[in-house]
């Protein structure tokens, strides 16, 4: 089970929760997808956040399901996007809320606008957390 809430103490985030409670015993910590796909490239033309976004998607619902879990299942999620520009930022929050693995992003959650990533040209990561049954 996976509870969510917000206390009345502090602000009411835009989309996430502030507590993430989860009585499940086991955990899964997923290593943080990359952009690349499976010949280990960098996908998308150098500053594509949105090919490199769909490309963290998919490898992120791969590691889940590898994993026996689901987006709704996360309990923890961090986002790194290689910007300092806050319309960049809210723009790849918004496409991660519009796909498949928008439930991972309902619980405790942050989101990071970094100096750079590990993979030349890489511009987002996500580190996912979640419950197992």
């Amino acid at each position: 089970m996976i509870e969510k809430f917000n206390p009345a103490t502090v602000h009411e985030p835009p989309g996430y929760s502030h507590v993430t409670i989860s009585s499940a015993g086991r955990l899964a910590h997923l290593a943080g997808q990359c952009p690349l796909d499976l010949d280990g490239k960098v996908v998308g033309e150098p500053g594509d956040f949105d090919a490199q976004t769909d490309q963290v998607i998919a490898n992120c619902l791969a590691v889940l399901a590898a994993a026996g879990a689901e987006p709704g299942d996360v309990v923890r999620s961090v986002i790194y996007v290689v910007s300092s520009e806050t319309a960049v930022l809210a723009s790849v929050w918004d496409r991660l809320n519009a796909s498949p693995l928008a439930p991972a992003f309902g619980t405790a959650s942050t989101l990071l606008g970094v100096a750079a990533l590990g993979f030349g040209g890489q511009l987002v990561e996500i580190d996912l957390t979640a419950a197992l049954a």
